[in-house]
């Protein structure tokens, strides 16, 4: 599976985002499809996921101001970032796997397949 990302950039602080991802290759629709994003010295963490079936997963730091969703017969998936902070800001990972939603979220052995990281900068 190859993930390609697109959409990162520099915005100001309240400003918006949109991230997208599509997949190829021997890309599933079944997989589970997310983001997760690092910061230089610090730990990657997801940022959400999103199973074939719908169901979403957030980390905390986003929830209610970010929102995910894909669309399974195009193998693509889209993060959009609203009311960004200057935290946000990070190299974004698109990521795919064939095993269970909780198996990306709690970081199990995985995921399998990652994506060229993308930049998002939010400035103060």
């Amino acid at each position: 599976v190859q993930l390609q990302a697109s959409g990162g950039g520099l915005v100001q602080a309240g400003g918006s985002l949109r991230l997208s991802c599509a997949a190829s290759g021997r890309a599933r629709n079944n997989n589970v499809m997310g983001w997760f994003r690092q910061v230089p010295g610090k730990q990657r963490e997801l940022v959400a996921a999103i199973s074939s079936g719908g169901g979403t997963n957030y980390g905390d730091s986003v929830k209610g101001r970010f929102t995910i969703s894909r669309d399974n017969a195009k193998s693509t998936v889209a993060l959009q970032m609203d009311d960004l902070t200057p935290e946000d800001t990070a190299v974004y990972y698109c990521v795919s796997d064939s095993g269970s939603l909780l198996k990306v979220v709690a970081g199990l052995g995985g995921p399998e397949f990652w994506g060229k990281g993308t930049q998002v900068t939010v400035s103060s």
